[in-house]
């Protein structure tokens, strides 16, 4: 069957997508790694329930298994885990398998939302034994409330002080012994004495394109949606490395499928969902492309500074350091140099451009 065919099949006449159109994907990123209302309803159910059903980080998920095999055997609760990578990767998973595995109970919450001491005694004063408190974007607690956290961590006890002045008295309140399990995406931001009272750490890798089709097969079977291997690889080769984003792109293509192509995911389909979402062959989206395109044709390649760039594109600053540039530097298609960012011939040939002499790119 021609591409022609397909996409008659697929679009049906008189729909036409202008290839490419930056307008028509405006609003919230489809291959963003933040986690929306849908996405957190879905994980839910599409979460694994055994390290078994894990799929990758193959050598951090055995290192976990054998703690906490060492640690049943003892008696003991685990060490407390810090898990750190980018957003997506499944940090939140693994927490929850940690408690699975253990026994007790997962009990989550977030450092922004612990802003004073009493928020952080009234949770752990309620923790059971072996129970696994889970504190997501860790790096963002505040000073004082960290201050509480590190004798909780190590002796199981927090010291407070009741009233003021000459009656000023510091009391000692005992804990049932549990396990903090922290993940932050930014680990540089973790204080050095937080670091260093966790006792296992891992940081978490990207995902290959075999991985998340294999996240996607899964993922597909216990959401009964009918795709085949190329569907799913088509899924997998567009999800930037990410878990969340491979489940996020499924939905959006078997939404497709229902309304235009019977319902089952195909190659062909996945790729004509895909692309009328604004996401290319390698994953990129319109502010992906926007921002390579500012630096090649508008700043000749670079070097040039984050500031002009996010100026230009009328972005802030922290959006391009910690949503866009991640990706393209993993996939190599952006430097970042002591005198600013560049694109590189990758990026060039994947745009549709060409280097020439000096630093000048310009349109074939």
């Amino acid at each position: 069957m021609s591409d022609d065919s397909v996409r008659k099949k697929i679009v049906g006449p008189g729909d036409t997508v202008p290839e490419g159109d930056p307008e028509q994907h405006a609003g919230p990123r489809i291959v963003g790694t933040d986690a929306s209302l849908e996405d957190e309803v879905y994980g839910a159910t599409l979460r694994p329930r055994t390290f078994a059903d894990y799929v990758g980080q193959e050598q951090i998920v055995d290192n976990l298994r054998i703690a906490i095999d060492a640690a049943t055997r003892r008696g003991e609760p685990l060490e407390h885990v810090l898990f750190s990578g980018p957003p997506g990767l499944g940090k939140t998973t693994l927490a929850n398998l940690i408690a699975r595995a253990t026994g007790g109970a997962l009990r989550p919450t977030s450092g922004p939302t612990l802003e004073k001491p009493k928020d952080l005694v009234g949770i752990l004063t309620s923790l059971d034994a072996g129970d696994v408190l889970f504190i997501d974007e860790i790096h963002r607690l505040g000073t004082v409330v960290e201050e509480y956290l590190y004798p909780a961590m190590e002796d199981f006890q927090i010291d407070f002080i009741v009233d003021r002045g000459a009656y000023a008295k510091n009391i000692k309140l005992p804990l049932k012994r549990f396990t903090l399990v922290g993940a932050t995406t930014r680990a540089g931001m973790l204080s050095a004495p937080l670091r260093d009272r966790f006792g296992i750490v891992h940081h978490l890798s990207y995902y290959e394109p075999a991985e998340l089709q294999r996240i996607a097969e899964r993922s597909a079977r216990v959401l009964e949606i009918a795709m085949d291997t190329d569907g799913a690889r088509t899924i997998a080769q567009r999800s930037r490395g990410t878990p969340r984003i491979a489940n996020r792109l499924l939905r959006r293509v078997r939404d497709f499928a229902e309304v235009r192509a019977d319902g089952v995911i195909t190659a062909d389909v996945a790729d004509e969902a895909l692309r009328r979402e604004g996401v290319d062959a390698r994953g990129l989206d319109r502010l992906d492309r926007a921002y390579l395109d500012t630096i090649a044709n508008q700043y000749g390649g670079g070097p040039v500074g984050i500031n002009a760039i996010a100026a230009t594109l009328t972005e802030d600053v922290e959006t391009l350091e910690d949503v866009v540039e991640p990706y393209l530097l993993k996939i190599g298609f952006v430097q970042r140099t002591a005198q600013g960012r560049k694109t590189t011939p990758a990026a060039l040939a994947h745009l549709g451009l060409r280097e020439r002499e000096g630093a000048q790119q310009r349109l074939l």
